[in-house]
């Protein structure tokens, strides 16, 4: 079962899935608030319509499942900011269900995922594992609760979890048109529509990005592998690159300069991220990750014949 499949991410895992042939059937569960029906067009799996915070719903859906992959989020630090309380019901109060229902169903694996955004304003680079966490939004502050949650469950219950944090994930499918689109598919989407880009704070602003396709790759081994473990694990590769440079990247692939607007810093914002990949290695030796460059080219490609036509 796979919470938030018609999402980006969850879409690209499902098809991912549908090639494995130990993995004999898929279903997915969302409620569409920010996922598309699109996303699933072809895709072998079953929807299961609704909210993981209906355990009726949940029930239904993990009949027989032996892996839950729980991606069904409300994402963004801006949207937190603007809705705490619904980014905590989904994020926080919504994990909460999907491990008392894989509680209730023995399910052998929970797959979920937080953010690097826990990390928050501890300024050591790159971040590891076992730093404090110190979030400055109500979306890390939500995706803290998520994976305590997970750990907790596993001591009490014996529930086998694999909590993963992600690092700033872009890829096909990204959503790039509503009010808190990643910064990546909006660059992106500018550049193709002859816009300026919009760069919050100086630009000199580092991420780790991450694409979608080395994400589903890990998930994918954990599960073909029924990996777990209650350490939380950074998935993401340590590729620190400062948004200016990204930019850079993309004028290069596009073959022309991109105009860019500084607008204000946001709250909420860490000022850079990086990710210590070290136990991801560990866990999965045989991973390899797909490079920026590439992960950028295939991006520009998708958005190219989808974005700008509203598909």
């Amino acid at each position: 079962m796979v919470t938030g499949g018609a999402g980006f991410i969850g879409a690209n895992l499902v098809r991912a899935l549908g090639e494995v042939p130990q993995v004999s059937e898929v279903v997915i569960v969302d409620d569409l608030s920010t996922g598309l029906l699109d996303n699933l067009d072809g895709l072998p799996a079953r929807l299961f319509q609704g909210s993981v915070l209906d355990p009726d719903l949940l029930d239904d859906a993990l009949a027989g499942a032996a892996s839950v992959v729980h991606l069904g989020a409300l994402g963004s630090v801006p949207r937190s900011i603007d809705q705490p309380l619904q980014s905590h019901h989904a994020n926080a109060t919504g994990t909460l269900m999907v491990l008392e229902a894989a509680r209730r169903h023995g399910v052998r694996q929970v797959i979920l995922s937080s953010s690097s955004s826990v990390y928050g304003a501890n300024p050591v680079l790159p971040r590891q594992e076992g730093l404090r966490p110190v979030p400055v939004s109500p979306y890390a502050v939500s995706k803290l609760a998520a994976e305590a949650y997970a750990v907790a469950y596993s001591a009490c219950y014996g529930l086998p979890v694999l909590p993963f944090r992600f690092f700033n994930v872009f890829g096909p499918r990204q959503a790039a048109h509503h009010a808190y689109a990643a910064v990546l598919p909006r660059f992106v989407t500018a550049a193709l529509a002859g816009e300026p880009l919009r760069v919050h704070g100086d630009g000199r602003q580092t991420r780790d990005f991450t694409f979608v396709g080395s994400v589903t790759s890990v998930i994918v081994d954990a599960i073909v592998r029924r990996v777990t473990t209650t350490d939380v694990v950074n998935l993401a590769f340590g590729a620190r690159i400062s948004l200016l440079d990204l930019i850079a990247e993309l004028e290069d692939i596009l073959s022309r300069p991109l105009p860019v607007v500084h607008e204000p810093p946001r709250p909420g914002d860490v000022r850079d991220s990086q990710a210590d990949c070290s136990r991801l290695r560990e866990l999965f030796p045989s991973v390899r990750p797909v490079a920026l460059r590439s992960g950028l080219e295939q991006t520009v490609s998708w958005m190219s014949g989808h974005v700008l036509t509203g598909h």
